[in-house]
């Protein structure tokens, strides 16, 4: 064993440690065990849904490969809200809150416990970078594992994901579709265990766990029903340990803003999901680097879209694994000179010379940067006089990047989901749904029923929706969402009233949200009152309101940086 101090030490030596001892006794641990470093093995497994039910498995081989790496591993399950479970109903406020609470607990139970690293396995779209947050708060020697993705259904000849099931909805509103068909398809769509199986927010946020360098390169797109999962486990495990033995790479050395630049680029390179840019301004902070939304319109901006996925493309998580997994997107940017290939990554080497025998793009599936699907990144930033600090619109499989139409405001995400049952709405409409924002909400909720409804519905093209909440990444069309600052906070789209004109135009270069209303016009409703909004009493939404930041910076609710001292 290494010399070198370690952080279990002081739960694990001396006399007055003895009656720790005896709780690591307990557990089934002899003397060679406690004498290793102690190793926290963080998890989502669970049953709340199909994406958490592979995770504990994957979390057993992590183990493995951490005892045979000179480590004693400690399993730790926390919780974790299902977007699957939680859409379109009071519960999806939980949802953002949970990456915080699985943040939370992970910096709980490293610090309480004083481990000397952390294996974190994630499978959803809020626990992946709720870990991948704790991991950097804890700064100690750390590496991330993605559980996979779903495995696509069959249905009438075609494959089928969760999307399908969710459109269909808006089918069978409008007529077009049975019930019957509707349930055929919701049984098909989902045939195995792991995540939603498109370029949605948890493959978005698994393929970031590469390209930022917490990850093992090649680890997210393995379908989590594989058997190449246990041994990527396992080697995950042994490269945890070989961090942990050798002092590093910790997780702030890999953190840089680079590898946030690296992350924002594979996001626009594969049409990701509209969490990202949420996600990545909280990771972040927790590293204290100040990282907003404004960075990552930048490289969303400069970086081409290479990977044709759904759900604006064609392919799905499934088929980038079979033609070399996600470290062949990132070789083709960086050949491209779209990626720093200085970063360094849990393995203790630079991206680029991890990189250094990955092949080339199929042609299909992914293509190379000289010959991109679009010039520019699937997802883009807006701006103007109802985003002052920015929005986000996923670009990628869009027909028409420009809308402008009358405003149809709703308060809430019930009375916006009512009037598009009822298809109480028209064409041209610009949607508007306001309240929903981080404070607001507060949780700040995705719209993903509402979306799929209206594609459902045959309208997904014909309108425009506007929000301060959330998207899932499964939604498409001209959807804008994280709209900063948020009414709650006394943004302008709280101003917005029936029939204002709203413009859209996302094409390259331009990236504008107004409503067309003067200055003076703004300002006159603005010295109005506006309408209370019932606030939570007690309980987690509650704290969450009062501490909450705004979407542009992340949702974050502290002020990052933590700085843990080793006990002397």
């Amino acid at each position: 064993m290494t010399s070198r101090r370690f952080r279990s030490e002081i739960i694990r030596e001396g006399v007055v440690r003895t009656t720790t001892r005896s709780f690591l006794y307990a557990l089934g641990e002899d003397d060679e065990d406690l004498q290793r470093p102690h190793v926290a093995v963080v998890h989502t497994g669970g049953e709340m849904s199909p994406c958490n039910t592979t995770l504990r498995d994957q979390a057993l081989h992590a183990k493995t490969g951490i005892y045979a790496g000179g480590g004693t591993p400690h399993e730790t399950p926390v919780v974790s809200v299902s977007d699957g479970l939680s859409v379109a109903h009071s519960g999806m406020r939980f949802s953002l809150i949970s990456r915080e609470l699985i943040a939370d607990s992970v910096e709980a139970t490293v610090r309480g416990h004083q481990w000397d690293g952390v294996l974190a396995v994630g499978g959803c779209d809020k626990n992946m970078p709720g870990l991948m947050m704790g991991i950097v708060r804890c700064n100690v020697p750390s590496v991330f594992l993605y559980g996979g993705a779903a495995l696509p259904g069959h249905l009438a000849g075609r494959d089928v994901n969760i999307v399908d099931t969710y459109e269909m909805i808006g089918r069978v509103l409008a007529g077009e579709a049975t019930q019957a068909e509707l349930e055929d398809m919701a049984r098909a769509c989902l045939p195995t265990a792991g995540a939603c199986a498109g370029q949605y927010t948890a493959n978005t946020m698994g393929m970031v766990s590469e390209a930022i360098g917490l990850a093992l390169l090649g680890s997210s797109m393995i379908p989590a029903v594989y058997a190449a999962r246990a041994p990527m486990a396992r080697k995950a495990g042994k490269i945890l340990m070989q961090a942990v033995l050798g002092g590093g790479p910790l997780p702030r050395d890999i953190v840089t803003r680079k590898a946030l630049e690296n992350a924002c680029a594979v996001v626009a390179a594969t049409g990701g999901s509209t969490n990202a840019p949420l996600h990545l301004p909280a990771i972040a902070n927790e590293a204290g680097i100040d990282f907003d939304l404004d960075d990552v319109a930048e490289v969303l901006a400069r970086t081409p879209l290479i990977a044709d996925l759904k759900p604006g493309g064609r392919f799905l998580a499934k088929d980038v694994f079979e033609i070399g997994g996600a470290p062949v997107i990132l070789k083709a940017l960086l050949d491209g000179g779209y990626l720093h290939g200085d970063c360094l990554t849990v393995t203790g080497r630079t991206l680029a010379e991890d990189l250094a025998e990955v092949c080339a793009p199929d042609g299909a599936v992914v293509r190379d940067c000289s010959a991109p699907i679009a010039p520019s990144g699937g997802v883009t930033v807006l701006k103007g006089n109802l985003a002052p600090n920015g929005a986000l619109l996923k670009t990628a499989g869009l027909k028409k990047l420009e809308h402008r139409g009358p405003a149809r405001v709703f308060e809430s995400e019930e009375a916006c989901l009512a009037a598009v049952r009822a298809m109480a709405y028209a064409a041209d409409d610009v949607i508007v749904i306001r309240n929903e924002g981080p404070r607001g909400g507060p949780g700040m909720r995705e719209m993903l029923g509402i979306t799929a409804l209206l594609y459902g519905q045959g309208m997904g093209e014909k309108v425009a929706l506007i929000t301060d909440g959330r998207f899932s990444g499964a939604t498409r069309g001209m959807c804008i969402g994280y709209i900063s600052p948020e009414a709650a906070s006394d943004g302008p789209i709280g101003l917005v009233q029936d029939g204002d004109i709203i413009a859209i135009d996302a094409r390259d270069g331009i990236g504008t949200l107004q409503v067309e209303l003067s200055n003076g016009e703004l300002e006159a409703r603005s010295a109005l009152p506006r309408p209370a909004r019932a606030r939570p009493k007690g309980g987690l939404l509650e704290k969450y309101a009062a501490i909450v930041g705004p979407a542009n910076k992340g949702a974050v609710t502290h002020s990052g940086n933590v700085i843990w001292e080793m006990d002397p």
